[in-house]
């Protein structure tokens, strides 16, 4: 809660962007200098424009492409933003790409990310390997893994002779991550009713079988952990472990509303544990969202704000989420606050959740791209 005071601003953010008009050209080599709210990679000006749109508060970016000579920060994508809405200044500079979030061009989803990139590596975030004859199959491997997002493939003439035909399948998270949860008196937080926190509709297909949560009060499982990130509640764990391609079982810890991701396809082992549920993922069956409904009293998912406007109850605040199709889940202040300056607002809340790539970088003979699973039937053909 100690950045509503910060995030208070993006009030005025959120009305001007509402406000502006659909801007989706791209300006070349122009620089908007300044004003950053962060930097990550993209492959593109495109992706990064996409980036940008589904950042909670991003308004305008700019792209540091492959022929910048001046350092090594090459694939920079630089997410930016203003009270104004606009770049406070404009300066011509080589080597880069410049451009404004879609968000004024109406809801925004997954975008089709046709595009393939010979000479780039996207390292990181690998959990599957197969040989492939070319990248045309490794991008279809990737396109029929309900995991996959994006993907490497090493020629038949790269440096190292031992993965030459390699194919290195790569997740990132297509459901949102509340990045903070924290106990907090006087707060209401939850997850739009619209919602998907089990978007791997190939992985479960059309199962009448409903999912049986696997759980393990009062017990923890000690060790493999790969990835620890916040959680609500238990229910909120298990959709973040059977999300996640190498996790084999979780463990939730209430207290500190961490869930602990684990990977050993060998063996489990239990060790008691009060405050922590584990349990195992599930697969292949309907899974159960009902506790996406739940109101969660007490609790501040703090961040990722758009905006915040004024309700009466914690109900209205879920209501307007989920009748908004940016806004992924919430937090409202209500009269028990501590602090009456923020008394009944309703924030609204997103992360991004397109492919996101750890890293890009230059090497030879690979190739990378992304999955089209997002593309539909009309997505183009892959690149000759």
């Amino acid at each position: 809660m100690g950045l509503f005071l910060i995030l208070a601003s993006l009030l005025s953010i959120c009305s001007l962007c509402l406000g502006q008009d659909c801007q989706g050209e791209f300006l070349q080599n122009v620089d908007f200098p300044g004003t950053d709210i962060k930097f990550v990679y993209a492959a593109d000006a495109t992706h990064c424009q996409h980036l940008c749109t589904h950042h909670a508060s991003c308004l305008f970016f700019t792209f540091v492409r492959p022929d910048w000579t001046q350092d090594r920060r090459n694939f920079y994508c630089y997410l930016k933003s203003t009270p104004s809405g606009q770049p406070n200044r404009q300066t011509a500079l080589q080597g880069v790409t410049s451009g404004y979030s879609l968000k004024p061009c109406g809801p925004h989803p997954v975008p089709c990310l046709s595009e393939v990139y010979p000479n780039i590596d996207f390292p990181g975030a690998d959990y599957r390997f197969l040989f492939t004859a070319d990248y045309e199959e490794c991008q279809r491997a990737c396109t029929h893994d309900p995991f996959c997002q994006f993907f490497t493939f090493a020629n038949g003439t790269f440096s190292n002779e031992n993965i030459r035909h390699k194919c290195h399948l790569k997740f990132s998270w297509t459901i949102p991550i509340t990045y903070i949860v924290e106990a907090m008196t006087g707060l209401v937080s939850g997850f739009s009713h619209s919602v998907d926190m089990n978007p791997n509709v190939e992985m479960h297909g059309n199962s009448d079988t409903a999912c049986k949560r696997k759980l393990f009060p009062g017990l923890n499982i000690p060790g493999g952990d790969v990835l620890e990130i916040p959680a609500v509640s238990t229910e909120h764990c298990h959709a973040l472990c059977t999300a996640y391609p190498k996790c084999t079982f979780f463990s939730f810890d209430r207290s500190g509303f961490k869930c602990h991701l684990k990977e050993n396809p060998d063996e489990i082992t239990f060790q008691r544990r009060g405050s922590v549920t584990s349990g195992l993922p599930s697969r292949f069956c309907r899974p159960d969202n009902s506790w996406t409904k739940m109101p969660f009293e007490g609790i501040d998912f703090r961040g990722s704000d758009i905006g915040f406007e004024l309700m009466d109850n914690a109900e209205s605040c879920q209501s307007t989420c989920t009748s908004d199709a940016n806004c992924q889940f919430y937090t409202y202040v209500t009269t028990d606050f501590k602090n009456s300056i923020f008394w009944r607002r309703c924030y609204h809340k997103r992360t991004i959740t397109m492919p996101a790539l750890p890293k890009v970088i230059k090497l030879n003979n690979v190739v990378s791209g992304f999955t089209l699973r997002n593309c539909g039937p009309s997505a183009p053909p892959l690149n000759p």
